[in-house]
């Protein structure tokens, strides 16, 4: 006969599980039937946080992670392009990617770390004027003054 092991059963006596006695952290073990020694996986639900995107799309989720990870090691690239051929293309598009990776970046913490719904939509919002705000300030930057390359080449030389 299959079973669902709980945690709080796989510790030695006198000790206390974590949470004792929860019946959230139970988990899926798989056992043999007897009559027909065959497998069958048990699962229960564990809840540890909210659905936040029930509904979403995995494609787009997945596209999402791909253009992380994409921008990220654009950013690599960009550093050596910067050094060897600094100009107007290469600061703009410095602009664009680190605002980007920086609006994605912040976008984790605040999904990790703030609840409730009106907080999210503030949070969400102060991220958007943040992201904003610093895209234009660099985008001023690139186009008022030296630049970014040139920037952090003056920085060095000092």
């Amino acid at each position: 006969m299959a079973a669902i092991v709980r945690l709080s059963s796989v510790c030695r006596r006198g000790v206390k599980p974590l949470f004792y006695r929860s019946p959230v952290l139970s988990r899926p073990v798989v056992a043999l039937h007897r009559d027909h020694e065959q497998q069958h996986l048990l699962s229960a639900r564990i809840h540890s946080s909210q659905a936040l995107n029930a509904g979403s799309d995995s494609k787009a989720a997945s596209l999402h992670w791909t253009a992380e990870r994409v921008v990220s090691v654009v950013l690599l690239a960009m550093g050596p392009a910067a050094y060897f051929s600094p100009g107007p293309v290469v600061d703009y598009s410095l602009a664009a990617a680190l605002t980007l990776h920086g609006h994605w970046g912040l976008g984790q913490v605040l999904t990790d770390y703030v609840h409730g719904e009106t907080k999210v939509k503030l949070a969400s919002a102060g991220l958007f004027v943040l992201s904003t705000v610093t895209f234009a300030g660099l985008c001023y930057f690139n186009y008022n003054d030296v630049g970014i390359c040139k920037a952090v080449a003056l920085l060095w030389s000092k």
